[in-house]
This record gives structure tokens, C-alpha cells and sequence, in this order.
């Protein structure tokens, strides 16, 4: 097993615990595992995180969003998390920064990472 390299590294200070989500699995590079399967049982999850942190916000005006299209929890994952919160946030703004998978560098290690901004 991996150590928690972001709650114990270096950069351990950059993120709040409350915040932090770890112990599931991930979507095996499947984006149908990563929308249905991970997505459904992870969505709320994940949402009451981001309420909570846009809550202590004094006005939300949008995301930024980075991740991967390669993998499932960066492509399957993330579009059934950015359409559970257009439902919830309606026409905020999302800014996406999303990383393309190159044919020659393996894709293993794909990731996706949402952070909340208030700006």
C-alpha cells in the first residue's frame, strides 16, 4: 500500500483534512466504471464537500476544475460529478484544465483533482 504522500508530505499544509476523500477504489481506466459505478457511490460524497467549502465562500462565482481525460475517474468520474453540480450550481462558471493523455507515456497514474476557489 501506497503511503498518504498529501496527508503527510510536504505539501500537507496546501490542503485542509475536512476536504480530503481516500480509501475507495478507482475506476480501473474504465469511464463507464468511473461514471456509473464510482460515480454513483462517490457523487454525493464529493458534492457535500464542495458545498461545504462554497458555503464559507461570501459569493461562489465558479470552479476550477483539473483532471485527466485519460482513466476513468478523470473522464468517466469527473463529467458525472460536473453534471450532478451544474444541476446544483447552475450557469457558475467552470474553468477546466484538463491534461490529454499522450500516446507514448503510459496513462496509469491518471488523476483528477477539483479544487474550489472562491475568486
Amino acid at each position: 500500500m501506497l503511503p498518504d504522500e498529501i496527508r503527510t508530505g510536504t505539501y500537507r499544509q496546501l490542503f485542509h483534512p475536512d476536504t480530503l476523500i481516500s480509501g475507495k477504489e478507482d475506476a480501473a481506466s474504465n469511464f463507464a466504471r468511473g461514471y456509473y459505478t464510482i460515480g454513483n457511490e462517490m457523487a454525493e460524497l464529493v458534492l457535500d464537500r464542495i458545498r461545504k467549502v462554497a458555503e464559507n465562500c461570501s459569493n461562489v462565482q465558479g470552479f476550477i476544475i483539473v483532471r485527466s481525460f485519460g482513466g476513468g475517474t478523470g473522464s468517466g468520474f469527473t463529467v458525472n460529478l460536473l453534471e450532478r453540480m451544474s444541476n446544483d450550481y447552475g450557469k457558475k462558471n467552470k474553468i477546466e484544465f484538463a491534461i490529454y493523455p499522450s500516446p507514448r507515456v503510459s496513462n496509469l497514474f491518471t488523476n483528477a483533482a477539483i479544487e474550489n476557489n472562491c475568486f
